[in-house]
């Protein structure tokens, strides 16, 4: 089993998000979506425990 959990959103990059006990907030989800949606994005968007909603 990976250490980290894999989004995948439609019509985007997948995300590793290294978030496994770790709250992850609704906004900081749809922004990483966002990201990977991104058309210079190669092969996934990482995430760190700590991630969070802001710009």
């Amino acid at each position: 089993m990976p250490s980290y959990e894999l989004i995948t959103p439609d019509g985007a990059a997948p995300i590793k998000a290294w978030v496994r006990g770790v709250p992850l907030e609704d906004a900081a989800r749809k922004q990483l979506a966002n990201v990977a949606r991104l058309p210079f994005i190669h092969r996934w968007v990482a995430a760190m425990p700590d991630v969070h909603w802001g710009i």
